[in-house]
């Protein structure tokens, strides 16, 4: 009897001790929705227009971790219009790093009191404004589209924005209105922000061809990347692009060369053509790189969206479409007088960041010639 009362009570202390060791490592544990909450992981995608940067965003967007705004800064340019670019640097900075925060209250500045959350640029794109407890209609799990999200969800008070954006372990910004990624430096070290930079880019001759037909979409942001002046006639569509590309081989050479330690592990070059190549495959290493998880629902759907028919022809268009046969429409669409200036143009940009120039019009309508470098080549 004593033997049976002394194994019970050893029994006790080993429960005892193993309730008591998992109460100690739980707080360690990467999986705790507490240590979750409390630092969320914010994650920049810094791109110019035109680079396949509203798709990209959706490939965050529709995660349900994800609370997600598109080009948020649109509000400053708007309300700034007569500023340049390099001078609105700081307006667009303490904008982003407010909403990484959740503090909304800094679109006091640039938009009327009486605001709804449909005031807000392109909040439709966004799945996390889509869902409760921003709008009620959906699941937080559910793929929403923009159409369906603008049609029912926009009646919603802006007060919802920032409440439901403290309910997600993740916020995402997409943003075209970054020209250097020393502007970014006091984000990075702000201990009140976990910043990851992903930095898209695409073949400058392809961003020329779309920048074409959505000429009027741009206008106003052309002018202010440029000035006035510099935008007009015939020569205006390629200051424009020698801007944008000189922007992107600072943010490359800032980010990856010479690369302060506040920096390292947290900035990710990603190409547009080695997305539509292997859409799986660069989904999951932004998702990686953004410590998400790739749900086998995200896999299917990565897959239709660059699966389908559609030709991206509408600015902000994000549906579904053949994406591949897109990025390479240039070549059969764009004049070879057309290409050889935005080659000159950009061509520190394209070798730096592993773009082929062609030399003649053989070269051009030849698909058989890979215009694409391996990535870690320059």
């Amino acid at each position: 009897m004593m033997k049976f009362k002394g194994v019970q009570v050893l029994m006790i202390l080993i429960v005892l001790c193993f309730g008591l060791l998992y109460f100690f490592f739980l707080p360690c544990s990467n999986n705790a929705p507490m240590e979750e909450k409390q630092s969320p992981i914010h994650i920049l995608i810094l791109s110019s227009w035109r680079s396949g940067s509203s798709f990209t965003g959706q490939i965050f967007s529709q995660h349900p971790s994800v609370f997600y705004l598109m080009e948020p800064a649109w509000h400053v340019w708007v309300t700034m219009y007569q500023s340049s670019a390099r001078v609105l640097h700081m307006a667009v900075r303490d904008l982003v790093r407010s909403v990484f925060l959740c503090d909304m209250s800094v679109f006091d500045a640039y938009m009327s009191s009486q605001k709804k959350k449909s005031d807000l640029f392109k909040w439709e794109t966004s799945r996390a404004l889509c869902s409760p407890p921003a709008c009620d209609s959906f699941s937080r799990s559910d793929i929403i589209t923009a159409g369906n999200c603008r049609t029912i969800c926009g009646r919603y008070p802006f007060s919802k924005v920032e409440e439901a954006c403290k309910t997600y372990s993740h916020v995402v910004i997409k943003e075209v209105r970054f020209f250097d990624l020393k502007v970014l430096y006091p984000l990075l070290i702000d201990p009140s922000l976990n910043l990851k930079i992903i930095h898209l880019v695409r073949d400058p001759r392809a961003v020329f061809r779309s920048r074409e037909n959505t000429v009027a979409d741009l206008t106003r942001d052309s002018n202010i990347v440029v000035g006035t002046q510099k935008a007009k006639g015939e020569m205006g569509p390629y200051n424009t692009m020698q801007e944008i590309c000189k922007s992107h081989v600072e943010i490359y050479k800032a980010g990856s060369q010479a690369v302060p330690s506040f920096l390292q592990d947290r900035y990710l070059l990603v190409r547009y053509e080695d997305i539509v190549r292997d859409p799986l495959a660069k989904a999951a290493q932004m998702y990686q790189f953004a410590e998400l998880h790739f749900t086998p629902e995200l896999q299917k759907w990565v897959h239709n969206i660059t699966h389908g028919k559609g030709q991206g022809t509408q600015a902000f268009d994000i549906g579904s479409r053949d994406a591949e046969s897109v990025s390479q429409a240039w070549r059969t669409t764009l004049p070879f007088q057309k290409i050889e200036k935005v080659q000159d143009v950009c061509k520190d940009a394209m070798d730096l960041l592993g773009y082929r120039l062609v030399q003649s019009e053989e070269e051009l309508k030849n698909m058989s010639l890979d215009l694409l470098f391996a990535q870690d080549s320059s």
